[in-house]
């Protein structure tokens, strides 16, 4: 079955029936037997290829929770469902539709859109109107400083994604007789939240390296042309080229260093996987460094999918057209397993019970362990870095992950 039909089929799994509201208004929307979620997510513009990603793993959540019996409260089973919105990819239109949501369809439990510039938009709405929300897909470290009490997310902050390539080159470097001071980094980040977010812990950590930013380079949003950037990367040969741009930026990127043939000993971009650049560019792409909030090789496990690999092939299943699977949709499954897990202890439909569950949550699943901050972020899990080697992605970095050794000097072949 294609994406696109996956897409149209998950509407019609999302879209609630029209029903009595059994909840009391403190407490979730209670349909019957089913627990009603919500969602405003992106299926089309820029965000889209991603949104359709954690679509699919909302959905993947759902159907796994269902099937093992629902949800248990007081001593009944509950079926769980979700409402979805496309928000255009538009911060407004979330904002917009997180109000039709809690005020038209009464939903009392939310999941949260793609991309940080949307969560932003939606966290205020939820928070004024006291709506938890379990977020999988905004990153921005900026999310965690506003006081927010309702949001909690899966996933580790944005500061973090490309602060691993620079540790690595950094130790790359020492074990061939060099200082990490000696490093040229070159920086190419889209003027948007989370890329911003990303920028910061790469600065961060070349500071600590005393490494030399050569080109630090905000690129427009929606971005389709980097060549001007990659221009000066030729021309001053750094060590280490840093990306960010969500899956468009990553395409471009990969796009365009193709056509330029460039030649950098080590290249880390974010959204590798989402973009599909291994299926688009081939071996150009090899040695590329991709941060992860998931990889199927890693070692984690729970009672509703088993280990990582074992996700990995019911994902593959259910979903046709998925080589690898993006991590985007890895943790959408997971913030719905939060749910459910939140709920069950909770024991109740009560909103502010189950955000204060949501608040004590420390569990461990397929994609990794959760526990939150007081300031709603999850602490208990760290990125990884996977390396394109002849075309496969493999856990490089940290050493406690690594399947495979790294490959440096990158070998592309163009």
């Amino acid at each position: 079955m294609s994406i696109h039909s996956k897409f149209v089929g998950a509407l019609a799994f999302g879209v609630a029936a029209t029903g009595l509201l059994l909840a009391t208004p403190a407490g979730a929307k209670v349909e019957g037997d089913e627990i009603v979620l919500g969602s405003a997510i992106s299926f089309t513009g820029k965000y889209s290829t991603n949104g359709i990603h954690a679509k699919n793993g909302y959905n993947l959540g759902v159907k796994r929770i269902n099937e093992m019996g629902g949800v248990k409260v007081g001593g009944k089973a509950y079926k769980m469902k979700i409402i979805y919105y496309d928000d255009e990819s538009t911060p407004l239109r979330t904002a917009q539709l997180a109000e039709r949501l809690i005020n038209q369809d009464g939903v009392k439990y939310m999941l949260g859109p793609y991309s940080s510039a949307t969560t932003k938009a939606i966290a205020p709405i939820t928070e004024k109107y006291k709506i938890p929300m379990v977020e999988a897909e905004g990153a921005a470290r900026s999310l965690f400083t506003q006081g927010y009490k309702y949001m909690f997310c899966v996933i580790s902050t944005s500061e973090q994604y490309l602060a691993s390539a620079i540790a690595l080159a950094a130790e790359l470097a020492e074990k061939n007789g060099k200082k990490p001071s000696d490093l040229k980094v070159a920086m190419a980040f889209e003027n948007d939240p989370f890329s911003l977010d990303v920028r910061a812990g790469v600065v961060d950590d070349t500071k600590k390296f005393k490494m030399k930013v050569v080109i630090d380079d905000k690129l427009p949003r929606d971005l389709s042309d980097m060549a001007a950037t990659l221009t000066k990367v030729k021309a001053v040969k750094p060590d280490i080229l840093v990306i960010s741009g969500h899956s468009k930026g990553a395409a471009t990127a990969a796009r365009q260093i193709k056509e330029l043939k460039i030649e950098v000993p080590m290249i880390a971009v974010t959204h590798c996987e989402a973009a599909k650049i291994i299926d688009k560019f081939g071996p150009s792409t090899n040695g590329y460094l991709c941060p992860t909030q998931w990889a199927e090789t890693l070692s984690y496990k729970d009672k509703y999918f088993g280990t990582a690999a074992d996700f990995d092939k019911t994902f593959k299943a259910t979903y046709a057209g998925y080589k690898n699977v993006p991590y985007q949709a890895a943790q959408a499954t997971a913030a719905v397993l939060v749910w459910k897990d939140a709920i069950e202890r909770a024991q109740a439909f009560d909103v502010e019970k189950v955000r204060d569950a949501l608040a004590a949550t420390d569990m461990q699943t397929f994609y990794g362990n959760i526990k939150f901050a007081k300031e709603g972020n999850n602490v208990a899990k760290p990125m990884v870095l996977r390396q394109i080697q002849n075309g496969k992605l493999n856990v490089v970095a940290p050493s406690k992950w690594a399947s495979h050794p790294i490959d440096w000097p990158r070998k592309a072949m163009y």
